[in-house]
């Protein structure tokens, strides 16, 4: 690439300002091409902003870049999860042995404002908003945008999609043949509610992420830092227990009470919320290949969406953006060696924490609230004391730790078949053991 040539990041969102940020720090030229206004200058589309769950991962990527401590100081640890029952008083369940670790509640917003800010301040990186992608050519780099003044042609080096799970730029690689595309749509939605602030202070427990699991449907709670919480309720999309199955306030407010008693104290404008606010779609998205011929590339959510259910929708992305720097490192620069070495690094690692959101989703629908489910967690916890380094749980490795997903798969496969050793021998030790005094006793 010569000193004059840029670089296209389609997607201002939080994978494509924080790659920007990482190529401008490269000292390359960067054009950041957004479909939507400037976000930071209105509101949030109603309903749509999820709260993020950042986690080591994210915060790994966000050190390198010196915005660690800028984006901490809007966001809210969370200790481990409290366990809302139908009938009955909330339990709460630490995520790490100790209770110290904590995964950080922040809204997408926000975070998406700080990365935008950072990105726009540096050298070499031009921001346009108000550019939809409705085509390009991945032999050339010629990109043509909708926008507001009519359209816009352009031309870039290299052309990188951070466009999200619904990415204009892997449609265009679809349409040219450049690519294939699975999308595997749960029959779960979700939907946006909220719960103010009560007397100024948070009305619950706002170091914690709240679960209300029943079975066929779920809800989650995070706090804000202004008091409030966003819930999200997960719920099927059709049949007679689902979103559609409820459309007058009287029906919503009869399931409420019936299944989440304690949420219409709590949230006044719940009724509202169910009624105005869309329903979310859920789905995993896989492709391949990621990138083609060198010059254009997919990362994040454009290249391998996933479901919401283990907080690493984020944190994996930011993750790719910190593989992808690595692999240009490695490569002195050189895109057509660099995009498909991240994708072999970065596709069984993608493809791991795609199969454990889903699991998590079970996990967090049907178990959490299982004395069994409970019991385990506390014998994990009990072997992470004792075999300290030796022993540590699934979710440790994905929350706090930058292990590779793929090698977290591994270890924790690893452990278990290490205790079921021990278990298995400590069984035919005892057996032994008690034939021996019954033999014993028999001759004396």
């Amino acid at each position: 690439m010569s000193d004059t040539d840029e670089v296209a990041v389609v997607g201002a969102g939080l994978a494509g300002c924080l790659l920007a940020c990482f190529l401008a720090r490269r000292g390359l030229r960067v054009a950041l091409y957004e479909r939507r206004p400037d976000p930071r200058a209105g509101t949030a589309e109603r309903g749509r902003s999820i709260n993020l769950a950042l986690s080591e991962r994210g915060l790994d990527a966000l050190r390198r870049i010196g915005l660690d401590k800028q984006v901490m100081a809007q966001a809210l640890p969370m200790r481990g999860r409290v366990i809302h029952p139908v009938h009955g008083n909330p339990d709460f369940q630490p995520y790490s042995f100790d209770g110290e670790r904590a995964i950080n509640s922040i809204s997408r917003s926000a975070l998406n404002a700080a990365l935008l800010d950072a990105a726009e301040g540096l050298p070499g990186v031009r921001v346009a908003f108000g550019h939809r992608l409705t085509g390009l050519d991945p032999d050339t780099g010629d990109m043509t945008f909708e926008t507001p003044e009519g359209e816009v042609r352009a031309r870039a080096a290299v052309v990188l999609g951070a466009d999200g799970a619904g990415s204009a730029v892997r449609g265009r690689l679809l349409a040219y043949g450049s690519l294939t595309e699975s999308l595997d749509f749960l029959d779960y939605g979700y939907k946006e509610l909220s719960i103010p602030p009560r007397d100024g202070e948070f009305a619950l427990d706002p170091g914690a992420l709240h679960i209300w699991p029943r079975g066929t449907s779920m809800m989650i709670a995070l706090p804000n830092p202004d008091r409030s919480f966003t819930c999200t309720l997960f719920w099927p999309t059709g049949g007679t227990a689902s979103f559609a199955s409820l459309s007058s306030p009287a029906a919503i407010e009869r399931h409420f009470a019936a299944h989440y008693p304690d949420l219409l104290s709590l949230s006044p404008t719940l009724v509202d919320d169910y009624l105005r606010n869309p329903v979310g779609m859920l789905g995993t998205v896989r492709c391949g290949p990621w990138q083609v011929d060198g010059r254009v590339g997919l990362v994040g959510d454009a290249a391998h969406a996933i479901v919401p259910f283990y907080g690493q929708g984020a944190n994996c992305a930011f993750e790719d953006v910190v593989e992808l720097d690595r692999c240009l490192d490695e490569t002195g620069g050189d895109w057509a060696a660099a995009l498909p070495l991240f994708e072999s690094r970065r596709r069984e690692n993608t493809e791991a924490i795609a199969r454990m959101a889903l699991a998590n989703f079970v996990e967090m629908r049907d178990k959490v609230a299982s004395p069994l489910f409970q019991i385990g967690r506390k014998v994990e916890h009990a072997l992470e004391r004792l075999l300290p380094g030796r022993y540590v749980s699934r979710y440790e490795l994905v929350s706090f730790s930058t292990v590779p997903y793929a090698e977290v798969q591994r270890r924790v496969r690893r452990q278990h078949r290490m205790l079921g050793a021990a278990a298995a021998g400590s069984a035919l030790l005892l057996g032994a053991l008690g034939a021996a005094l019954v033999n014993g006793r028999r001759n004396p």
